[in-house]
């Protein structure tokens, strides 16, 4: 049924009918693209799951050590590896890992390396699998990663818990020389204060049973956050020593505790901290055109052989599947290039964007990999998180077609997309860089073990590996060859997207409608939907002419023309969905025994909001700011990276030429409603330099 009969049938038959009909939208019967056909044909001919395996087991030999020496390994493997799949223009690079150095709003962590380190109980008598609670040598994650050391030959000290973990309860403790048995909070600015408050008042070290997943009772939770401020490790951060233990390891020594038990242990620890480099590699398969690339980007340098062994994999499948199609004849060369980057996640992609920002503005847009390719039999396929409501573009429809025409394929699989969540180095899509950015998510399989010494490489699936390469390939491939005679084929997707975002916008208003029991909240609800529908039909608009950026010079005029003509469909539409609004708040209103037609009513304004359309904010630099270099007591409880809300959805909007008050409007038609102090926390930011505040023009 079209989008336009949908409506026809809305309006004939009432509210119940479309709340039923939208019900049925997910479901999905995927059909191959025509456009799509002959490439997707070759690429699941050619994609080979074993050699993408191969990719997952080499890279996590390395990466599962978890170290900086280790880590350059894995980067000479990667090397390699882009140069036997024969791409060109292979590159080792590095950014410094001081301590110091800042891009974007990311300090630089300080490079970091292991010895040896162990943990064994010593008193009192204990069974033979309780006595020796962490050895690196055997299990990496055992260790914090940036743990400080002990001094040479160990140190044997007394064990006391720290329980709830909060500075106001450790106030209260004597820590001095003794390993602090706690659950430290997973928020990373939280769990910062808390270790250097430790280091400060002389704790010899801490012993944390702190996890994701409290159900993985015999594995070590991997800390990777262990700056006093946020998460990597900087200059003038505590060095204190850190242990990882098992949950039932922590549970024990708690009990052990709790019965008056003296429990002292021994700890040795040999790491060394430095000023060293944080690699990244990048090659590219070339283009026939002059100079526009298409992005893959993931990071490596992580334990997990899911996270994210398997998504640099994907990456490296994607690329090596395609340069032997084209190598063959099979594909034509496109026109855009198309490169990989593997770098360090947050750190690794922010130094590369600022240090190639003429890259950056070559690119058309990206795909990233921060996933977990899962058993193929207890996974149904991936989500694609899709750009920010600010970056809204044609790739969201792309990427869909894309996976719906290679799924089609495969029995009882079918991809999802997902609204924008701010996570790891999708935020390419930040305009302060430019580059529209899709971000693939899998499923982990039965058992989640995110950052943990579970994330094992029987927990990979190779199918699963194979098919993210191959959607992958097939994304990159179509948008790297993209030309003027692709734009209808392109407009037509994003159109028929825009048709469904609009009914899936549109649904809650009316579902709130026609429940509602209070004459009075009619106007509102009528006056709010209609707010949703006007915004949805701006983004949807924006989504549709960011495709004149394919157009060649000579055709870019009617090309614009075009698309501007195409995007009046989307405005009718918007009017038709206004018109189901009305239509619904004047129906309930009579089943209420209130007169009609509803009016829509603003609703009362928000006091503060005089203020910030008095006040612009002003970027200085890209991405979110993480506040990894201020103080968690001085932050007034506003969040860093980590935290929710996540600072660059508060930042996406802020153009250095909206008002505050048009920044939070957007941002709360974007997201939902928000209980935030929109200008205290700009006010912060100001205040200690990361943004400015300007006065808005009367």
């Amino acid at each position: 049924m079209t989008p336009r009969n949908f409506t026809k049938l809305i309006s004939a038959c009432g509210v119940v009918a479309w709340v039923l009909a939208v019900a049925a939208l997910p479901a999905q019967t995927l059909e191959v693209d025509p456009h799509l056909a002959k490439l997707i044909d070759a690429i699941r001919g050619e994609v080979n799951g074993g050699e993408a395996l191969d990719f997952v087991v080499r890279q996590h030999t390395t990466d599962r050590w978890a170290n900086f020496a280790k880590f350059q390994e894995t980067a000479s493997y990667l090397e390699g590896a882009m140069r036997a799949a024969g791409l060109q223009h292979v590159e080792l690079g590095s950014s410094p890992a001081d301590g110091v150095t800042r891009y974007g709003y990311w300090t630089m962590p300080l490079a970091w390396d292991v010895k040896q380190a162990k943990l064994e109980v010593v008193a009192p008598a204990v069974p033979p699998e309780m006595r020796v609670l962490a050895d690196y040598s055997q299990e990496p994650a055992s260790l914090v990663m940036w743990s400080g050391s002990t001094p040479p030959g160990g140190v044997t000290a007394e064990v006391i818990e720290l329980k709830p973990a909060s500075l106001k309860r450790l106030d209260q403790l004597d820590v001095k020389g003794k390993m602090v048995l706690t659950e430290p909070p997973l928020a990373l600015g939280e769990r910062g204060a808390l270790k250097a408050a430790l280091y400060k008042k002389g704790a010899a070290g801490m012993l944390t049973y702190a996890t994701e997943n409290p159900d993985l009772l015999n594995s070590h939770y991997w800390m990777n956050a262990w700056g006093d401020n946020g998460w990597g490790f900087t200059k003038g951060s505590s060095p204190l020593v850190g242990f990882s233990i098992t949950p039932r390891q922590g549970a024990y020594l708690s009990n052990l505790l709790a019965q008056g038990s003296s429990v002292r242990i021994h700890a040795t620890a040999e790491t060394h901290y430095y000023s060293g480099f944080y690699p990244y590699v990048t090659g590219v398969i070339q283009g026939s055109g002059d100079g526009e690339e298409v992005l893959e980007l993931g990071h490596a340098f992580e334990l997990g052989a899911q996270d994210n062994s398997t998504g640099a994999a994907s990456m490296l499948e994607a690329v090596a599947t395609l340069e032997r199609l084209i190598d063959i004849g099979k594909l034509p060369r496109p026109k855009r290039s198309i490169r990989i980057v593997i770098m360090a996640e947050d750190y690794g992609s922010s130094a590369y964007v600022a240090t190639h920002m003429d890259r950056m503005k070559r690119t058309i847009g990206a795909i990233c990999l921060d996933t977990a390719a899962g058993h193929y039999d207890q996974t149904d396929g991936f989500t694609f998180d899709l750009n920010p409501d600010v970056s809204r573009s044609y790739q969201d429809a792309l990427i869909m077609r894309v996976a719906d025409a290679y799924y089609a394929g495969i029995p009882h699989r079918f991809p999802r997309w997902a609204p924008y969540r701010a996570r790891t180095d999708s935020y390419l899509s930040d305009p302060l860089i430019g580059v529209p950015t899709i971000a693939p998510v899998g499923s982990p399989g039965a058992v989640d073990v995110h950052h943990n010494s579970a994330d094992t490489l029987d927990k990979v699936g190779r199918r699963s590996v194979r098919d993210l390469g191959a959607v992958i390939a097939g994304f990159l491939y179509s948008l790297a060859s993209a030309g003027d005679e692709d734009i209808l084929w392109l407009a037509q997707m994003t159109l028929d997207r825009s048709y469904e975002n609009a009914i899936r916008a549109n649904a809650p208003s009316l579902a709130r409608i026609g429940s509602t029991e209070k004459i009075g909240d009619l106007g509102m609800d009528l006056s709010a939907g209609a707010a949703k529908v006007a915004y949805n039909a701006d983004r949807d608009r924006a989504a549709l002419l960011s495709l004149v950026t394919l157009a060649s010079p000579e055709k870019r005029g009617q090309t614009q023309v075009e698309l501007n003509r195409q995007a009046d469909a989307i405005q009718r539409f918007a009017d038709e969905q206004r018109s189901r609004l009305q239509y619904a708040a004047d129906q309930r209103a009579r089943e209420l025994g209130a007169s009609v037609p509803v009016h829509p009513v603003a609703p009362p304004q928000d006091p503060s909001l005089s203020e910030a359309a008095k006040i612009i904010v002003r970027r200085k630099e890209f991405g979110p700011v993480t506040l990894d270099d201020l103080p968690f007591d001085q932050r007034e409880g506003y969040p860093g990276f980590g935290d929710k809300p996540s600072p660059l959805v508060l930042l996406n909007w802020c153009d250095g030429k909206r008002t505050l008050a048009d920044v939070i409007r957007l941002t709360q038609l974007e997201n939902g409603p928000m209980k935030f102090d929109f200008i205290g926390y700009f006010k912060l930011l100001a205040r200690h330099g990361y943004v400015d505040l300007l006065p808005a023009k009367p």
